[in-house]
């Protein structure tokens, strides 16, 4: 790809019109959107600290089997 040089800004040429959208892919990010708030992801305000490595991977294991079941075995 070649290096073009412009003298001004007003020289460089519009960038290229983009395809149309497909109108359904508003619709399925509206619905999608919608998705948190049906069962929205509880976070707890503060940093969290850890003795060890291991130990945050469990706590992030537990949180995450929280997260999509709702219950903690």
């Amino acid at each position: 790809m070649s290096v073009r040089k412009f003298h001004s800004a007003a020289d460089v040429p519009p960038p290229p019109a983009l395809p149309r959208l497909d109108p359904e892919n508003l619709r399925i990010a509206c619905e999608l959107s919608t998705l948190e708030r049906l069962r929205p992801i509880r976070r707890t305000p503060g940093v969290l600290r850890f003795r060890s490595i291991e130990e945050m991977s469990r706590a992030q294991e537990r949180w995450e089997r929280k997260a999509t079941t709702g219950n903690i075995p």
